[in-house]
């Protein structure tokens, strides 16, 4: 169904003589998966594979930070290693927001933003997820909450979501299976699911902040001006994040603070983001 639907969102874009725009966080067009319906513009898609631009290794005395590692959509801390390695994630967030909407220089079009914690994504290309979201329907804030097994489509929760929501969300492996809780207690609900998906790997974890994608020519679309968003307790299988020995990954525009008692950090992004070409 969701093939036949851009399909004729194609045809139709054709037929008027313009251009179809997929949009969405990660690189679900970079990959050669279409969009799918969501809640802004009809075709948003958060969440999917990272871009990496540029990996910088302890050693490389080109590197300010040698344990940081450049990207063209993430920004936060990411755990990897070898497959089945990783059997959960899970931290706290509060909403930002798009209070900002509209305002930057050449900022009147639409712009999004996705916070969520995940495993897979890193060196593989499925991604097991949960979180909010933050986008611009031009100069109009619009909020939602979501969780996705990429390649397929990501499924919007119903439930009502503000800036400055209490986020917990969290993925589990076990049985076979993937366990995905997303809560907020601020507005008192809870969704839990439970999915299959046989080709994921468990090869890395990610606690992080994403910029969207793509543009049909696989290009950054501006990012949501979502001043800063805190993660806390944040763990990986059952332990503080910092025992994970992880690895801060960032963004264009973006700043990731080191992780303080173990377990917190936060990311900043003041606008400037403008859209480039991925590159993985």
């Amino acid at each position: 169904m969701r093939r036949s639907r851009l399909v004729l969102l194609a045809i139709y874009a054709l037929v008027l003589g313009g251009a179809l725009t997929a949009v969405g966080p990660a690189a679900g067009a970079a990959t050669g998966t279409g969009p799918v319906i969501g809640p802004l513009s009809g075709m948003v898609q958060p969440g999917g594979p990272v871009s990496r631009t540029t990996t910088l290794r302890a050693g490389l005395a080109s590197s300010a930070d040698p344990t940081v590692i450049s990207s063209a959509n993430w920004a936060g801390y990411i755990a990897s290693g070898a497959a089945g390695g990783y059997t959960s994630v899970s931290s706290s967030w509060t909403e930002p927001s798009g209070g900002q909407c509209g305002q930057d220089g050449g900022g009147q079009g639409d712009q999004y933003s996705a916070f969520w914690v995940g495993l897979d994504g890193y060196s593989d290309s499925t991604v097991e997820q949960t979180g909010s979201e933050v986008d611009c329907s031009g100069s109009t804030p619009e909020y939602s909450a979501w969780y996705e097994m990429y390649p397929a489509a990501p499924v919007y929760f119903t439930n009502p979501v503000e800036p400055g929501d209490e986020f917990s969300g969290s993925v589990t492996y076990e049985n076979s299976k993937f366990r995905i809780t997303l809560a907020d207690s601020t507005q008192g609900w809870s969704q839990t699911v439970s999915q299959s998906l046989a080709a994921a790997e468990r090869s890395s974890a990610e606690v992080v902040a994403e910029a969207p994608c793509c543009t049909a020519s696989g290009g950054v679309l501006p990012l949501t001006d979502f001043g800063s968003a805190s993660f806390t307790s944040a763990m990986v299988n059952g332990a503080e994040l910092c025992d994970a020995s992880p690895e801060e990954i960032i963004m264009p525009d973006a700043s990731v603070t080191p992780v303080s008692s173990c377990e917190d950090f936060g990311v900043s992004y003041g606008g400037g983001q403008t859209g480039g070409t991925l590159s993985s």
